[in-house]
């Protein structure tokens, strides 16, 4: 039933159902490929000196003893990148509450990571702040990864200056990216003398300093949660200057280009390759919409291209994250003809999604679709990448209690959306980037993150704990029935996160709940 499930959903020149009263899916003119292909992050050699003591993917890792959690899996200390004194503080103080010998050993693993493997902080000729993030086994910077990477260090800024600074480089170092080309997701490292330009030959425009250019919306929208944040935290509102004003003035025109009122807009993207959604169809334009007000993202956060390009939670993420610019133009800019462009078109965007982006299931009652064209086609599924349709309250785009996002949480987590897999190791959304049976732990990670039921909470936690696969760290996938089977070694955003998952429970009260786990 599965194989049927993702077959009827396999993403090619799509014909979908949306007669009355029929559970719209695309339906594939093309079998999939026998099996998934490797993801192409997975290809990219890792960085000399960096997570020297990560397993590889299908190493059989044997469990940790008790005793063998004294001994950390972070790189020695002279090959860690970046030290923070306040990050260091918070980890020796997690693990003086955590009785959990594994949950404390794997915190201390991955709430670092970003930090230890990934952080290059410098200094501009200007001698501003200047913060390239890798993502980790590949030597580039995508604005949704290093956006997320360092999120869970803001709540320490206060605390460390030199925390502070970093978190300013990462800043400014994304503002310049969005001026350089705001349809990119991935830049190189300037001071690299040896740049991956593994996708130059893209046919699209592409320039040396691109690492990839694939449009995805939360690609704009995670630069803007960053600064906005920081700007809350610490009251620095220096990090506001003209490369800001050059990137929101981008961001707007690109989000503009991308409701396709007036055209198809610049953009187009193809890509020579035997993976079917690393291209995109009609001369890289994409599928049809209808100009409804909502936002055409041509890829998905996973980088995958997008069926139906009004992808509902980036358009959610668009909606807060304008909402925070406008408010950064209106109190540190005085910018108001600017803040009232960003508030116009965020209240557009919410208003079709009102109209365009529900469905009502017959199972589950009104939903939110994954995708939709804005002609009545729609795509019922999520993936595991955030954002996404589970991870909208996480991100601040909806309540937690929004009748229809609950509904929409339970299809998700159910055999009822094609890739949501369960097995006899764990369960959880993946994704076609990865394919058939291979679970993404960041999707258990938003589960607990948007859950108010300490069970669930606790389950979640456990199957973080038990499909590590010996490692203390998280993976980009794994196999549901064996985690020995995964993706990814060095991944460090899924490393970071669970690290902030185990912050924040602490910090609400939950530690008696996680020194109930009995994972060994």
């Amino acid at each position: 039933m599965k194989m049927k499930k993702i077959l009827n959903i396999c993403l090619a020149a799509a014909v979908v159902c949306a007669a009355e009263g029929v559970s719209a899916r695309t339906v594939s003119l093309s079998a999939p490929a026998e099996a998934p292909q490797p993801a192409a992050r997975e290809a990219a050699a890792p960085m000399p000196a960096d997570n020297t003591r990560m397993a590889k993917p299908g190493k059989k890792t044997k469990a940790q003893t008790p005793a063998a959690y004294a001994a950390t899996n972070r790189p020695a200390e002279a090959e860690r990148l970046f030290r923070s004194e306040a990050v260091e503080q918070e980890i020796a103080r997690i693990k003086g509450v955590l009785t959990n010998a594994k949950l404390a050993w794997m915190f201390e693993n991955c709430f670092p990571n970003t930090l230890d493997t990934t952080v290059r902080a410098r200094k501009d000729a200007n001698g501003k702040d200047d913060t390239i993030v890798y993502t980790g086994d590949i030597h580039a910077m995508w604005l949704r990864d290093s956006g997320a990477q360092v999120w869970p260090y803001l709540q320490l800024a206060n605390k460390d200056e030199h925390l502070r600074s970093m978190l300013a480089g990462v800043i400014r170092r994304q503002f310049k990216c969005i001026e350089l080309d705001p349809y990119a997701n991935a830049f190189l490292d300037p001071y690299d003398p040896n740049p991956d330009h593994q996708w130059m030959s893209d046919q699209t425009e592409m320039r040396p300093e691109l690492h990839e250019r694939k449009w995805e919306i939360d690609s704009l929208c995670y630069p803007l949660r960053l600064a906005y944040q920081y700007w809350l935290t610490t009251g620095d509102a220096s990090v506001f200057d003209e490369h800001w004003m050059a990137a929101i003035k981008n961001i707007l025109k690109t989000f503009r280009e991308q409701q396709r009122k007036e055209g198809l807009g610049p953009y187009t993207f193809m890509r020579v390759t035997d993976r079917q959604l690393d291209t995109v169809c009609n001369a890289g334009k994409g599928n049809p919409v209808n100009p409804v007000g909502l936002i055409a993202s041509v890829f998905r956060p996973s980088d995958d291209a997008t069926t139906f390009l009004f992808l509902v939670p980036s358009n959610f993420f668009a909606v807060t994250s304008l909402r925070k610019a406008a408010e950064i133009l209106t109190k540190v800019n005085d910018e108001p003809a600017l803040a009232a462009e960003c508030t116009a078109l965020a209240a557009e965007v919410e208003t079709a999604l009102k109209k365009y982006a529900t469905y009502n299931h017959p199972e589950f009652g009104t939903i939110y679709a994954f995708e939709v064209d804005g002609f009545g086609n729609r795509f019922l599924m999520d993936d595991a990448n955030v954002p996404s349709l589970l991870a909208m309250p996480y991100l601040g785009d909806m309540d937690v209690n929004d009748p229809i996002y609950q509904n929409t949480r339970r299809f998700v987590w159910s055999e009822a959306n094609p890739y949501f897999f369960r097995g006899t190791a764990g369960e959880g959304i993946g994704g076609p980037h990865i394919g058939y049976d291979m679970a993404w732990p960041m999707s258990i990670m938003m589960k607990a993150f948007t859950s108010q039921d300490d069970a669930e909470i606790k389950r979640c936690v456990e199957m973080l704990m038990t499909t590590d696969a010996g490692t203390g760290f998280m993976h980009e996938s794994f196999n549901v029935n064996d985690p020995a089977d995964f993706t990814r070694s060095w991944f460090a955003w899924q490393n970071t996160l669970f690290g902030e998952l185990i912050l924040k429970l602490v910090n609400e009260g939950k530690t008696d709940l996680l020194n109930s786990i009995e994972v060994k």
